[in-house]
């Protein structure tokens, strides 16, 4: 999980030792092909790595992407309890590894660094929402 983060922009700065720590503090999870992770517009808390499989997101009803290993997605409920911005649907059986805000908030207390890259992140997002 630890090489897994590290590749993941969000914790490129980060160094190996507390990369280990937050891979140790998230939870694994699965879920099936088909099953709705997400669903935009509900509340949502978590955010997940992907470890394998695949997922589609979707905005609006229509596709927007493609999720696969080491990627990530639920960062922005890591900033507030507002609802889900896509609905992400698992296209093939997944595993992932995840966190609450109030597991990640005291990480990032620790490792200012991750919330300019979290920043960075969103306004990603931000700009491919309106693209």
């Amino acid at each position: 999980m630890e090489q897994t983060l590290g590749q993941i922009p969000l914790f490129s700065g980060i160094k190996s030792k507390e990369l280990k720590k937050l891979g140790k503090r998230m939870t694994e999870r699965g879920f099936n092909e088909g099953d709705e992770i997400t669903r935009e517009g509900e509340s949502g808390i978590g955010f997940f790595v992907i470890e394998d499989g695949n997922a589609t997101v979707s905005v609006g009803g229509e596709i927007v992407r493609t999720l696969g290993p080491g990627e990530h997605f639920g960062e922005i409920a890591l900033i507030d309890n507002g609802p889900r911005s896509a609905t992400i649907i698992a296209s093939t059986d997944l595993r992932c590894r995840g966190m609450s805000a109030w597991e990640f908030r005291p990480f990032v207390d620790e490792h200012p660094e991750v919330a300019w890259a979290l920043l960075e992140t969103l306004v990603s997002r931000l700009r491919e929402a309106h693209a």
